[in-house]
This record gives structure tokens, C-alpha cells and sequence, in this order.
């Protein structure tokens, strides 16, 4: 891969990640594209997600990023945030219709999986 594409790629991931929503919008906005996915079939929505960045999540989807791409593992953007109880993010993604069973293990297995009532009173209403 070009050394310089690699860097780009890099900080487009880390945008995600610190979820600086102005520059990785603005990166989309001029034709990246909005599902692109690293090494580990983690897209940007996902590491946004699991990172807990509702405001990058809704600009990604609004964007439109796919909710239920699934990286490497099997794992969606949904389960991720169920994982690290990221309320707003879980929110922002059942509001763009993400589903609730995608994924391995699925959103509501993770909630059941780890017990929190609230994430499950989410996915269930």
C-alpha cells in the first residue's frame, strides 16, 4: 500500500475514534467513502460507536453509513455501543434502523449477555 494513502487512512480512523465530527464529515463530504472499513473490517461507524461518539455516529448516518456493517468478527455498531454502555450512541443508531439481531453475537445478546436493564428497556421499546 502507498505510504501516504496508509497515513490518510490512518487519520481518517482516528477522527473516528476521537470523534472529531467536523474534519471526518468534511473528509466524506468531498468522497470518502462513508463505509470505509480498516484491517479489522471496522468502519468508521463502528469505531465512532464503540468509542461512544453520538454526534460522529449521527453524522456518519446521515452520511449514509450502513448501521449493521458487521467488521471482522461479526460484530455491528450496535452491539459495540450495547457493549460499552453508550447510551446516546445506541439511541442514534435504533433511530437510523439499525437491527437488533445482526451481528454475532446480535445487540440484544450483548445487552442480555451483560445485564443492563437500561440498554435492554432501549433495544426492546
Amino acid at each position: 500500500m502507498d505510504p501516504d494513502l496508509e497515513e490518510f487512512a490512518t487519520r481518517l480512523f482516528r477522527l473516528a475514534r476521537t470523534g472529531n465530527t467536523e474534519a471526518l464529515s468534511a473528509y466524506v463530504d468531498a468522497g470518502v467513502p462513508v463505509n470505509l472499513r480498516n484491517q479489522n473490517g471496522d468502519s468508521l461507524l463502528m469505531l465512532a460507536a464503540y468509542h461512544g461518539h453520538a454526534d460522529t455516529v449521527r453524522a456518519l448516518l446521515a452520511r449514509g453509513a450502513d448501521p449493521d456493517l458487521a467488521n471482522d468478527r461479526g460484530q455491528t455498531p450496535l452491539a459495540g455501543a450495547v457493549f460499552k454502555k453508550e447510551r446516546e450512541v445506541v439511541k442514534a443508531l435504533l433511530e437510523a434502523g439499525a437491527d437488533l439481531y445482526a451481528g454475532r453475537p446480535s445487540a440484544i445478546e450483548t445487552a442480555r449477555m451483560f445485564g443492563d436493564p437500561e440498554i435492554i428497556d432501549l433495544l426492546e421499546a
